[in-house]
């Protein structure tokens, strides 16, 4: 059984539409819907862009005999469904029209393992659809329709980084499989991280309701644009909890294109193992500033050795912009070309300021989240 599996039975649970990981507790930030709306019309919007999210359903072979199948991510109407004997494993999610000619965002858990894809479109025909390329680290996939396609309508990316609190959004996907629907709700938080859910996070916090099946769906907001996809959830039952999860577009584009691009996401590489820093841990260990991301480990040969940053450095800049967290510096690395030099702003354990220049190398396949280290905020118990 996977972590994420035996997960399912925590006391809180982050649900991947499919998968689930432990949420460590705090306050809910979920809110009311504002009455008063500054965009388009809501129902114009939500006809708009509903026919660009298709649904997604994908089977694949397992053995026989008894088998623990993700109540969250499976197909609870398939005949049998569950007893000894099945050979096919159902699972449905959501996904969007990224271009006209068929090309479909989705997350990676939602077609994984998948030996057959259907996507059912606008006009309620299945297409076959093959895997272009599979990003597990960021959980996001792109796949290309086949065969002769109705027209199409993709929708416009939009920018997630200028999203702000409160902002009106809605959340459009093929919940418990029963056909698309639209929920509305507002952005609730930016750049969640540190959940244990993904390799890389920057979650949008919504209060949009989402369920079992709208992973791989789309998050808009009120111009039509497509700033999120949504990929988990927060709840204690497995259902809506009034906490959504979605990957913001500003960090899903680049990974999409370098899949369509070549069928694989390359991600730069530093070698280092970091934490959060905070004043506590400044404190603790005499570090020489009390915010940025503190190096808790340097791996030998790498390029954070080469470039002679030590543990205990804090890095407080990257190439001249602010560093407050060890996940936003992580994911700042990650989607920098390999072979690129950065300049990192460093204050050393002794206090002194230093700007040093590193060579980017190329994260290897084989690295994973277990390197990260974030401490001393409580932890997810992976058990």
């Amino acid at each position: 059984m996977t972590p994420l599996r035996t997960l399912l039975t925590a006391a809180f649970v982050v649900g991947l539409v499919g998968t689930g990981a432990a949420l460590r507790t705090g306050p809910n930030h979920a809110h009311a819907a504002p009455s008063v709306l500054t965009d388009g019309s809501i129902p114009d919007v939500a006809e708009r862009v509903v026919d660009s999210v298709v649904n997604i359903s994908t089977s694949h072979a397992v053995e026989t005999g008894p088998v623990n199948f993700d109540p969250f991510f499976s197909d609870p109407f398939s005949p049998g469904f569950g007893e000894p004997g099945d050979r096919k494993a159902m699972s449905k999610g959501s996904g969007v029209i990224v271009t006209a000619s068929g090309r479909i965002l989705t997350n990676a858990h939602v077609v994984k393992d998948a030996d057959d894809i259907k996507v059912t479109l606008h006009d309620g025909n299945d297409y076959d659809a093959k895997v272009v390329g599979v990003d597990p680290k960021g959980d996001l996939a792109v796949l290309q329709l086949k065969g002769a396609l109705p027209a199409l309508k993709p929708l416009v990316f939009g920018d997630s980084s200028a999203l702000r609190l409160g902002e009106v959004v809605l959340a459009i996907g093929d919940p418990f499989g029963v056909g698309k629907s639209v929920t509305m709700g507002i952005v609730s938080a930016k750049g969640r991280g540190g959940m244990g859910i993904e390799e890389y996070e920057d979650f949008i916090q919504t209060d949009a309701a989402i369920n079992p099946g709208n992973s791989g769906g789309a998050l808009v907001n009120l111009k039509g644009e497509l700033i999120g996809i949504n990929t988990a959830i927060a709840s204690k039952s497995g259902g809506y909890a009034g906490i959504g999860f979605a990957i913001p577009t500003n960090m899903a584009r680049p990974i999409m294109d370098q899949l369509i691009a070549s069928g694989k996401v390359v991600r730069g590489y530093l070698g280092v193992s970091i934490a959060t820093n905070t004043p506590t841990l400044a404190k603790e260990n005499k570090l020489g500033a009390e915010r940025g991301a503190v190096i808790m480990d340097v791996e030998p040969t790498s390029p954070a050795a080469k470039a002679g940053l030590v543990e205990g450095d804090v890095v407080t800049g990257l190439n001249g912009t602010e560093i407050r967290t060890g996940d936003v510096f992580r994911n700042t690395i990650a989607m920098i070309k390999p072979g690129t030099t950065v300049d990192l702003q460093v204050v050393h354990q002794n206090g002194q300021k230093a700007v040093v220049k590193t060579k980017l190398g190329e994260l290897p396949a084989d690295n994973t989240r277990r390197r990260v280290i974030r401490r001393p905020q409580p932890r997810p118990r992976h058990q």
